[in-house]
């Protein structure tokens, strides 16, 4: 599933090559990808009109994210208001800007038409991966309602000691699974949450209520330095991650245990372990990672 840093690969590769373009048409091929507005329709209608009657020339003027969610903001040339364009890419979901000649993916699941043959897909074989339309004056977390629920971005001035501290000190769950909560980090998943551990020093299943506030302090610096590393890297590439372009990430390669078990640890040379915790695989070094 793609991380923060892989979302955030995207965001930069769309804000580089999708903005201010008219949005010309679309065309959806699995209804059940769109997630709001209910009628596929009023879906293509609304990102190419900006929902007005009349409406022509909607473009993307900048995309954001916040946590693994993609939002571009729409602006039309008929009105000065703005709706939004909500991606959330889940499991394989891949955003691929490409020549309307280009022959389509069997997992295509999205067509957005821009000038010039140009199009923007969205393919996704699992088809786990949803987006949103948001009209014009409606707040965006009303309809993307996941939004809500996040916590602070670790690139956020609100991401301290103190908010993490406060967020991990009163919980009796095991670190790791605490770190997949998007509720506690945004946008940290599998990948990245046994990075930063092995960088902070701390097990996986080290209970929360058991860190001291050094060791939150050593975990808050690991999450924001794997990260950075990997958008570096322009994110990981363990299964089908693909940038905008049809890139593969290089951050695997550079990993220091996710998906190593059985390999020397780069570090000390102690054998990488895997553990399940919460059904999700844990990569650890027994030796560098001893709670200290």
């Amino acid at each position: 599933m793609p991380e923060l840093p892989e979302v955030e690969t995207v965001r930069t590769g769309l804000n580089q090559l999708t903005l201010n373009q008219e949005i010309t048409g679309g065309d959806v091929l699995l209804n059940r990808t769109i997630a709001y507005p209910f009628s596929v329709g009023e879906f293509v209608d609304g990102i190419k009109n900006n929902a007005y009657p009349g409406g022509v020339g909607a473009a993307i003027a900048t995309w954001h994210r916040r946590g693994k969610y993609l939002l571009a903001e729409l602006a039309s040339s008929s009105s000065s208001s703005t709706s939004w364009l909500g991606v959330h890419l889940r499991m394989t979901g891949q955003l691929l800007w490409v020549h309307q000649d280009e022959p389509l993916h069997k997992h295509t699941r999205v067509r957005l038409f821009f000038g010039d043959r140009q199009e923007l897909r969205f393919v996704d074989q699992r088809t786990f991966g949803k987006m949103w339309w948001v009209p014009p004056g409606v707040a965006v977390e009303s309809i993307i309602t996941g939004l809500a629920k996040l916590a602070a971005d670790p690139f956020s001035p609100e991401f301290t000691i103190e908010y993490l501290a406060s967020k991990l000190q009163n919980r009796r769950r095991p670190i790791k699974t605490a770190l997949l909560d998007q509720s506690v980090v945004a946008g940290l998943g599998n990948i990245y949450a046994d990075e930063a551990l092995f960088k902070s020093g701390i097990l996986p299943e080290t209970l929360c209520t058991n860190l001291h506030l050094k060791q939150i302090e050593r975990l808050r610096t690991a999450i924001i330095q794997v990260l950075e590393t990997s958008i570096e890297a322009g994110g990981t590439t363990f299964s089908n991650f693909l940038n905008v372009k049809g890139i593969n990430g290089n951050y695997g390669g550079l990993a220091l245990v996710y998906n190593r078990a059985g390999e020397p640890c780069r570090v000390c040379g102690t054998t990488i372990m895997r553990i399940k915790l919460g059904g999700r695989s844990s990569h650890f070094c027994p030796q560098c990672q001893n709670n200290s």
